[in-house]
């Protein structure tokens, strides 16, 4: 259990923690913690629950994932992945379906991680996850479409379809007050991305339209004439739970334990790039795991690294557990002492933050790229993204997982013997020789959403310590969107943090189509590709010479 349970902040206590450090860390926190305010309280009304619900998840399950977490920088919390899965259960089950599901995702989670699957679900296909991403982007975007337009509807259907219909028949009934604030508040918010300040333009949009409403007297709905007063304290409940029915929720269980457990990691994965460090996968599933036990007594929902927020934190400094702690403490603050105004919050104003954050999470650009990939990512992110949108999340995982599964047995089956025939009768060459800078690495085999991660990081650790880099490729009979998307990864990760020169051997034509359409090719520069390995070894060579003169 020790060698697979190893928080990051107990092993950072025992190294030790530099004062600057922990004022670095300190102020990180805090300006999470301001941004993490209207993200909570809009997840959390989107899911179809009162607003301190996602106050009380960002405090609990926040102070949590830092304190166990297997991340140095990881900030957990609600996020907009489980919306549409959580609105479903609450209008299917009720807040007592809610708690027991999410319980049973939690101990999911630390199964997955005893079982140390941390690995595996790094795996998922890249065009998998863009497809269900992109796909939840457009359900959050239609939920916010009546708070938005301020149209009168007592209860919105929840089919996709059904949905929009309803919205046509009302568009007769727009409150153009409440469309002008969320307008302004889109407005505002794109305004401080765009000046890069870091003061959170959600947070600046939520202070002042609310203020301005209030004054102005304008008539939209808010949080309190929608959900009433929100309490500034923690109620502990044990949900009601009915044997027979305990089936119901395992499917529900699975899809938040999944899900929660493919965005922590890949938002782990992205801040190791931001940091250059390491995360403890596994470490990270279980005190995910731990999280969505406990939060759910306290009136909490599943919580799970959040992506923007974790950047954020990296942003302004924060290196070590402490950030995120202090991150939830904030918020704990803020709940406590300033709760009570959160209620004059216009229901169109979030709505306004709820869709930028559906426009960040759509991942247009990597939909558009995987579009000109190969036929078998388009299948998978086209199948994936749809029955996200018209069918079920739960379904569209499935479908999605299983559909990568045989897609990729059918395009390995159709590779034939010729693959195996080109690799017995090469000759092993002898890299003795070579200088000490001058490294080479081969790649054997499909670069696929099953090996690009690991042939990523060994291209990683190569490119640091290497002047020059040969990447042999002769053997690689194909790429898919994951594939490009770590190799990409990888080679702007090199040439931001080292001086290292990538040449690429042996590259088929098909493979070298994909790198072309992807832009990997303007990354490494088409001076630096060769058909044979004599030819890429002279210029490695000729480039290695020149950089140690």
């Amino acid at each position: 259990m020790n060698s697979i349970f190893k928080p990051k902040f107990f092993s950072l206590l025992k190294t030790g923690i530099s004062k600057k450090q922990i004022t670095a860390d300190i102020f990180a926190g805090i300006v999470v913690g301001i941004v993490a305010i209207p993200l909570a309280i809009a997840f959390a009304v989107a899911s179809g629950v009162s607003p301190e619900k996602g106050l009380i998840t960002a405090v609990i399950a926040g102070f949590l994932i830092s304190l166990l977490g297997g991340s140095r920088v990881q900030i957990g919390g609600p996020t907009g992945a489980f919306i549409i899965i959580l609105y479903g259960i609450v209008e299917k089950y009720g807040m007592d379906g809610l708690v027991i599901s999410s319980v049973m995702a939690g101990i999911i989670l630390i199964l997955f991680g005893l079982l140390k699957l941390g690995s595996l679900l790094k795996y998922f296909p890249h065009s998998l996850v863009v497809g269900f991403t992109s796909g939840i982007a457009v359900v959050i975007f239609s939920t916010q479409v009546k708070d938005a337009l301020g149209l009168e509807i007592d209860k919105v259907p929840s089919g996709f379809i059904d949905k929009w219909q309803l919205f046509y028949q009302h568009l007769n009934h727009i409150n153009y007050n409440a469309l002008s604030v969320t307008l302004v508040t889109i407005f505002i918010i794109l305004l401080f991305t765009k000046l890069k300040t870091k003061i959170p333009g959600s947070f600046v949009a939520i202070i002042a339209i609310t203020i301005f409403v209030q004054i102005a007297d304008l008539p939209v709905t808010t949080i309190e004439s929608f959900f009433g007063n929100i309490p500034a304290h923690f109620n502990f409940t044990i949900p009601h739970f009915e044997i027979d029915k305990f089936s119901l929720y395992i499917a529900p269980a699975i899809t938040i334990a999944i899900l929660g457990g493919i965005e922590s990691l890949l938002s782990a994965v992205v801040s190791d790039g931001m940091i250059s460090g390491n995360h403890r996968s596994n470490t990270e599933l279980i005190a995910q795991g731990i999280a969505n036990i406990v939060v759910p007594f306290f009136g909490g929902i599943p919580a799970t690294g959040a992506i923007a927020r974790t950047a954020t934190n990296v942003k302004n400094g924060g290196r070590t557990p402490i950030a995120g702690m202090i991150h939830a403490t904030t918020l704990l603050l803020i709940m406590l002492f300033f709760g009570q105004w959160a209620k004059l919050i216009p229901m169109s104003v979030l709505a306004g933050v709820l869709i930028i954050v559906a426009y960040n999470m759509s991942e247009w650009r990597s939909f558009k790229s995987i579009l000109h990939s190969s036929s078998f990512d388009i299948i998978i992110l086209l199948s994936t993204f749809l029955l996200t949108i018209f069918v079920d999340l739960t379904i569209a995982i499935e479908v999605g997982v299983v559909l990568s599964a045989l897609l990729f047995m059918r395009r390995m089956s159709n590779l034939g013997a010729n693959l195996a025939d080109d690799i017995d009768s090469d000759l092993l060459e002898d890299y003795s020789d070579l200088p000490k800078g001058l490294s080479i690495y081969e790649i054997s085999g499909p670069l696929f959403f099953a090996s690009a991660k690991q042939y990523a990081k060994v291209i990683k650790d190569l490119g640091f310590t290497s002047k020059v880099l040969i990447v042999r490729m002769r053997h690689v009979p194909f790429v898919d969107a994951t594939g490009i998307h770590n190799f990409l990864e990888v080679l702007e990760s090199l040439k931001e943090t080292s001086d290292v020169s990538i040449v690429l051997s042996g590259v088929r034509p098909q493979v070298l189509t994909e790198l072309e359409k992807n832009g990997i090719i303007n990354t490494i520069n088409k001076d630096n590709i060769f058909d044979t390995f004599k030819a890429a070894l002279n210029h490695a060579t000729k480039l290695y010479e020149t950089k140690t003169s």
